[in-house]
């Protein structure tokens, strides 16, 4: 985006700001007034991480406008224009992808990038960036892993969902990139007694990895449904995304010493305790996204105004470190991660495959 603006009276600024500072205004759009409590309370954590973040900068030179997007579409609209209108250099959020979608063509029509939270890569792209944790990225790296150890053969089960649409394409092409093949790749309904066929269908596949894009009480059916059906973990690999990031996997046996990717678990509980100390609360996990957004803001607020926030410094190949590791942003918004490779116990999750420090330069 090239830079086309310039300070003004109006722009928001503190009493303490001085009239020939330029502070990096950052619009910080989260569901604040959300009818969900749940919601409500996640916006505010996310608002208190990004808070922690300027903080730790040490930078004088941001000034964060939170701004209430209500959880909706139209209210989001409106506070992202408001936010420009008042100088935001940049938007921080929304949350959700229909709030995005309706926030972007303000967001280009003003020269302003967004950094948004949703998973929805469809809503990405032409200043658009989601700063998120997103399953392609997750599928890629543990079937790649996987294959390096020398599983050659792949099965998958999916939801029948967006979310499982997502990770069977990325399955398809990671399996594609590894020079292996797909055995078989089935979708299910997400409810446990509806596993059973496609599981078995996989089963007799006879994969020696089996990639399962589910968490929860349906991953626990899944994983018995395998077993029942001739492939157990001890003769059939199984992968996971970042759904078995939860302490419940832990605790299924037939789930034992499988793999999946994700951030460091380590970084994470550095960061909660941090986090702890300052608030007296424990963050939801997404609240690494905020403060590492904050933190990428702080790092370009160093650029001259107005100029500091452009595509090219935003899509930078070699990326931004943050709490859960290295990431960059593509050009077509979407974001790729360096992550770790975790294997379950019962005792918890062992890093078996550490997270890159750095992005190869070919093939961004």
């Amino acid at each position: 985006m090239a830079p086309s603006r310039m300070e003004q009276p109006n722009y928001y600024r503190l009493r303490s700001t001085s009239r020939e500072a330029v502070p990096a205004r950052v619009a910080l759009l989260l569901p604040f007034s959300s009818g969900s409590a749940e919601v409500r309370n996640l916006a505010d954590a996310l608002q208190k991480a990004a808070e922690l973040a300027v903080f730790d900068s040490g930078s004088r030179d941001i000034l964060l406008m939170p701004r209430d997007d209500g959880g909706t579409p139209e209210r989001a609209a409106e506070a992202a224009a408001k936010a420009i209108s008042d100088g935001a250099e940049i938007i921080i959020g929304p949350l959700f992808a229909q709030s995005v979608n309706s926030v972007a063509p303000i967001a280009r029509e003003g020269k302003v990038p967004v950094v948004a939270f949703s998973t929805d890569r469809s809503v990405a792209g032409r200043g658009v960036y989601l700063l998120s944790f997103q399953p392609a990225n997750e599928v890629r790296r543990i079937v790649s892993f996987a294959a390096q150890k020398g599983h050659s053969l792949f099965g998958a089960l999916v939801p029948r969902s967006a979310y499982g649409d997502v990770v069977a394409e990325a399955f398809r092409a990671a399996v594609s990139d590894a020079g292996a093949t797909v055995t078989s790749l089935q979708s299910f309904e997400q409810r446990p007694e509806a596993v059973a066929a496609p599981a078995r269908a996989v089963a007799q596949s006879q994969p020696n990895a089996v990639l399962i894009g589910e968490g929860g009480a349906v991953l626990q059916a899944i994983g018995s449904s395998l077993v029942v059906g001739g492939a157990d973990n001890r003769m059939v690999q199984f992968l996971g995304t970042g759904l078995w990031d939860d302490a419940s996997v832990q605790r299924e046996p037939v789930l034992a010493n499988g793999w999946f990717a994700a951030p460091n678990p380590e970084a994470f509980r550095s960061f909660s305790e941090h986090y702890r100390m300052a608030f007296n609360a424990t963050p939801p996990r997404i609240a690494t996204l905020s403060y590492d957004a904050i933190s990428l803001v702080a790092l370009l607020a160093r650029g001259r105004a107005y100029e500091r926030f452009t595509e090219a410094a935003l899509t930078d190949p070699n990326g931004f470190s943050g709490v859960d590791g290295i990431f960059r942003f593509r050009d077509d918004g979407s974001t790729d991660r360096g992550l770790a490779v975790l294997q379950v116990s019962a005792t918890g999750f062992t890093v078996v495959d550490p997270a890159p420090r750095s992005f190869p330069a070919a093939g961004f």
